[in-house]
């Protein structure tokens, strides 16, 4: 098992759960040596001194903020910690919001959140249920390795995770940097815009991550391959062409066309697996009614949750299934 990156401890009102802070992703990407070309010798980078061209020891480095003209404030390493904030053990709740209200942009990385013993789990769980039951996130402030972060702190199926946000000052104004902005004033065709509604409609999916994969690291493997074995390297497709203004509204009811069509045999295909699946329930449970399984209340149940208990149930095509769909196959399972 992982090592927690930073332990401390989260508070909400007089609630307080001592935590450990695990990373939540990890790195797959093919990754290369520098090479001196027309040799197999490494190129490494080093600390130089660029006065002397001696390499500098670790414990030899300093911080040092410039000033300019070459003149420098040196900062130890120990001073920075003396100056973090007095509570930087603490992730402390400063209020709640909806993580719809934060705009991606201010997303950077993701952590898990996890209990630092089992006398804490019974606490960590009420934190974590009231905020998936409430759908918010919690927001606050932190210090790790000498720095402060913004937080928001939320809830997925069995563990709390908090997302590392941009300070807004972070965050750059998309007038200042795209010389290209469509005026707010332009209105789009009603006609080509309800077509591009109705594309959206079409394509309309429910999320899994395990239906996305990376193609471009597949590629890279297959080049590396291609090449250890002498073969040919076959370039990848070119990109289309962009739209015309002229054909626009015929490429969207096009789009809409194949979008449809795509859309409708998957839509058969999750019919056909809840039809079989209500079937084998009512050849094996036949007096067991609907209002009797009202009591589950799983209408009141996040998408998560529900999918979690699709999972424990082994529910087919659950991945594919939206919340009411999930709702409703889990409203034909057998009782516990």
């Amino acid at each position: 098992m992982s090592r927690p990156i930073w332990t401390g401890v989260v508070t909400m009102g007089l609630v307080a759960v001592p935590v450990g802070l695990y990373t939540a992703t990890e790195d797959h990407s093919v990754h290369f040596h520098q090479l001196q070309r027309g040799t197999s010798d490494r190129i490494r980078n080093k600390r130089v001194n660029e006065r002397t061209g001696r390499e500098g020891a670790s414990d030899d480095i300093v911080k040092g903020y410039d000033l300019g003209d070459g003149d420098y404030v040196i900062v130890e390493p120990d001073e920075l910690d003396s100056i973090a904030p007095g509570r930087s053990k603490v992730i402390e709740m400063a209020g709640f919001v909806d993580l719809g209200e934060i705009a991606p942009v201010y997303f950077g990385r993701t952590y898990y959140l996890a209990p630092r013993g089992k006398e804490y789990v019974k606490v960590y769980q009420l934190l974590r249920t009231a905020l998936e039951r409430a759908d918010k996130a919690g927001t606050a402030t932190f210090t790790m390795r000498s720095k402060q972060y913004l937080t928001a702190l939320g809830a997925q199926a069995d563990v709390l995770v908090i997302h590392l946000l941009h300070w807004a000052d972070e965050v750059r104004d998309p007038g200042d940097v795209i010389d290209l902005l469509p005026d707010r004033r332009t209105k789009a065709d009603n006609r080509e815009l309800k077509s591009a509604e109705q594309l959206i409609g079409a394509l309309s999916v429910g999320w899994d991550p395990r239906d996305c994969h990376d193609t471009f690291e597949e590629r890279v493997k297959e080049l590396v391959e291609a090449k250890r074995k002498g073969e040919e390297v076959v370039s990848g497709a070119p990109p289309p062409d962009a739209t015309n203004v002229i054909d626009l509204a015929e490429a969207l009811r096009q789009s809409v066309e194949q979008a449809g069509a795509k859309s409708e045999g998957s839509r058969t295909g999750r019919q056909r697996t809840l039809s079989a699946h209500r079937t084998r329930h009512h050849a094996e449970h036949p007096k067991r009614s609907r209002t009797d399984r009202g009591s589950d209340a799983l209408s009141s149940l996040s998408r998560e949750e529900l999918y979690r208990r699709a999972t424990k149930a082994d529910v087919p095509g659950r991945s594919k299934m939206n919340r009411d769909e999930l709702i409703e196959a889990l409203q034909h399972q057998p009782a516990a």
